[in-house]
């Protein structure tokens, strides 16, 4: 595993330590995927996470056999006791509640009751069959309030209609993975976009205003482009003095980009605009432009501007018009002629 692979999977141990997650696995799953999957769950385990492992027609005793050659901590709970009672005792000694269910669906309102039950952050169904796919590809994160808004052709449409029945009943995230593809677990886990469907009821991704703990992250993203771009570098006092004017995409939690609403009078300027490499193109820095016009028109400024070297396009798509540095205001026209760097200026009504 490459270094940077290392540092994606290391930034979710602190956010998954102590969790609960109920992992379901379909009848039917090759027993290679099946094994390469508890030895991810008993990564999981050894990081802290408390997990119940749901096995589906009957197939329980198979999977007890693997856990055990692969060691991990586990005790067996009978259907008829699959409750938060007889289950919580378990988890706070440290095992994994493995349950032989006969049911064969696996996202029944019988399994989101019985997470929402042991407070699980996630239900994680693997399933024999490619999951929900829209037009050919999966679909990844969707809000449980606009599942039945998707467009497009959508296959497995009974499992999308299951997990936004387990996000109702009370389930912040279900996730539905193909269970045949060996380190899907670790794949849709240990990345920001996954690889299979997860529909929640949380802030999975949200613009939000920029917390100091966020300021080393908007650092890094921002000295990456100070060296590319030889534009003026900021530092940590830089940031925090003008923290008010900060926004921050995170997506599951992690911030993946930036963007700032200075205000001059009745303008504002659109400035500070980020994403991380890893995250580019996938609409996210008009997405955060949006979030500063939103501000703006909620402070009821009259226009918005925007300085770039190489981002002239990217804001006339988004509706900006090239204009002359006369429309700068004047004290932030000063700084830019200080600076003797060649911007466009663009503007934008709102």
């Amino acid at each position: 595993m490459a270094v940077g692979d290392v540092r994606g999977v290391l930034q979710y141990v602190p956010l998954f330590r102590g969790r609960t997650f109920v992992v379901v696995f379909e009848n039917g799953l090759p027993e290679s995927a099946e094994a390469e999957a508890l030895l991810d769950l008993k990564a999981l385990q050894e990081v802290g996470v408390q997990l119940v492992i749901v096995v589906l027609g009957g197939h329980g005793s198979v999977v007890a056999d693997w856990a055990t050659e692969i060691e991990i901590k586990y005790a067996r709970v009978a259907v008829e006791n699959a409750d938060p009672a007889a289950i919580l005792p378990v988890l706070g000694r440290g095992q994994a509640a493995l349950i032989d269910w006969p049911e064969t669906n696996p996202l029944s309102s019988e399994l989101a009751v019985l997470s929402r039950g042991v407070s699980a952050a996630k239900l994680i169904a693997l399933v024999n069959g490619a999951g929900v796919m829209r037009e050919g590809r999966p679909l990844h994160a969707v809000a449980r309030s606009a599942v039945g808004e998707l467009g497009g052709e959508v296959e497995g449409t009974e499992l999308l209609r299951d997990a936004a029945a387990a996000c109702e009943a009370g389930v912040p995230r279900v996730h539905v993975l193909d269970g045949r593809r060996q380190g899907v677990l670790v794949d849709e886990l240990f990345s920001n976009e996954g690889v299979g469907t997860m529909v929640h009821t949380d802030s999975y991704r949200e613009v939000r205003p920029l917390r100091e703990e966020d300021v080393p992250e908007l650092l890094a993203m921002i000295g990456r482009s100070v060296r590319r771009a030889h534009l003026v570098p900021r530092d940590y006092d830089d940031i925090v003095k003008k923290s008010a004017d900060f926004m921050v995409l995170s997506v599951d939690d992690n911030v993946v980009g930036c963007v700032a609403l200075h205000r001059y009078d009745q303008i504002g300027e659109v400035a500070c605009l980020y994403v991380k490499q890893s995250h580019e193109g996938l609409g996210y820095g008009r997405e955060l432009v949006r979030a500063a016009e939103s501000r703006a028109a909620h402070e009821s400024l009259d226009r918005v501007f925007a300085l770039t070297n190489r981002a002239a396009e990217f804001f006339k798509s988004l509706g900006y018009r090239e204009c002359g540095a006369e429309r700068v205001p004047e004290v932030r026209r000063k700084k830019l002629e200080a600076s003797s760097r060649s911007s466009v200026v663009l503007e934008k009504e709102l």
